[in-house]
């Protein structure tokens, strides 16, 4: 079996088809809307959860454009259609998020592979080219776990160990090394030599914290 690839994806303003209308893919649409996608919902039957969220975020672009720009507050757009999936539903969609009955995940995924697009069948690895695992999110920094779809408890596990082990001052890190990038940038420093010094000026900033509470003791 080969290596997925781990790929972190720029959805904002971008058509995502999401095809069911169940809870489950009611559980998706959040992720979705919150990366900034305009979403397509298409389904028979439609969870009030999904329409509770049209109402939120508000109407998506009748032309259909897949570039088209997020609302202000940065999260996307979504829109329903009452009826079963058709193959045409892919022509503008960048991504394909299957949330249906098994038979409609596979009908989905035969059509988005003939016209070369990815597509997250959740709970069916079997229809799936792209997965969607545990994540964590935290002051700039995302980190994701998959295990394929085969393993979704897993990863869950998985991903609340790595909150609980993640430093609470994460911020600090993020900003310490988006300084430094700056500064290794303008003195051309070279890639290879550019984490042992992130690691050094990490514990200065420790060193001067602890120099300093003990000064106040």
């Amino acid at each position: 079996m080969t290596e997925l690839l781990p790929l972190f994806l720029d959805l904002t303003g971008r058509r995502v088809l999401l095809v069911g209308g169940g809870p489950v893919a009611a559980s998706k649409l959040g992720a979705l809307l919150a990366a900034g996608a305009d979403v397509r919902v298409v389904a028979p039957d439609i969870h009030p959860g999904i329409v509770a969220a049209v109402e939120r975020s508000g109407p998506a672009p009748a032309d259909g454009s897949a570039a088209a720009p997020a609302t202000a507050a940065g999260v996307g757009r979504v829109t329903i259609e009452r009826r079963p999936f058709a193959a045409g539903d892919l022509d503008d969609a960048w991504l394909v998020v299957a949330a249906a009955l098994p038979e409609v995940n596979r009908a989905v995924a035969d059509a988005a592979e003939a016209r070369r697009l990815f597509v997250n069948a959740v709970d069916d690895p079997a229809s799936a080219s792209a997965y969607l695992g545990g994540v964590v999110r935290r002051d700039g920094i995302t980190l994701a776990i998959s295990s394929r779809g085969h393993a979704p408890g897993l990863t869950g596990l998985l991903r609340e160990a790595l909150d609980a082990v993640l430093p609470r001052d994460l911020r600090l890190w993020m900003d310490e090394a988006r300084l430094q990038r700056i500064r290794w940038r303008r003195d051309g420093v070279p890639m290879a030599a550019r984490r042992p010094l992130l690691l050094h000026a990490l514990n200065v900033i420790y060193e001067r914290r602890a120099r300093h509470e003990a000064s106040c003791q």
